[in-house]
């Protein structure tokens, strides 16, 4: 119960910083949406409670997985953008195999929608027994599953594995 009281009041600040400047109807409203995200998500954050207590998940999160995650968003918006007002339109969607490492539930959902936030990708699937996403990418270079995986995911797996499955260096 204490890992969703801490959940909630995590997801009530991010709710007031994304509000700025918060007055009183966006506090009042923050509420209901915080105990929203505490009561959903709490199943991913409550099985292992004890990585919540280690501040240098945190620092790897803001300092790491941030800018990664933001500079591979402008990348892809720049190559989408392209790709759409290129006048042959070089597109070669399809869906790729993309194998990942991450075990815990809340590391692969991040995975995926890191994948999906990140334009000209989207997750469809998951195959939590085969420890495989299916990806559609708009340009595919390769069906090979291992050269997907670098392509596509690597990037963000390597940051999601040290934040939420690491237990050394703590």
């Amino acid at each position: 119960m204490s890992q969703r009281i801490i959940l909630f009041i995590a997801a009530f600040v991010v709710w007031c910083l994304f509000n700025w400047v918060p007055d009183g109807a966006h506090l009042l409203a923050g509420i209901p949406v915080a105990a929203v995200v505490a009561i959903l998500m709490g199943d991913l954050v409550v099985q292992r409670p004890q990585l919540i207590r280690h501040i240098r998940r945190y620092g790897y999160f803001l300092f790491q997985y941030v800018p990664v995650f933001l500079w591979e968003v402008l990348k892809s918006n720049i190559d989408v953008a392209y790709r759409a007002i290129h006048p042959d339109m070089p597109i070669k969607p399809g869906i790729v195999k993309v194998r990942t490492s991450l075990e815990s539930d809340i590391a692969r959902t991040l995975l995926a929608n890191s994948i999906t936030l990140t334009p000209g990708t989207m997750s469809v699937d998951i195959d939590e027994k085969r420890s495989v996403l299916y990806i559609h990418w708009i340009d595919v270079h390769t069906q090979d599953t291992e050269a997907a995986t670098r392509a596509i995911a690597e990037r963000f797996e390597t940051i999601l594995c040290k934040i939420f499955e690491e237990e050394t260096g703590q």
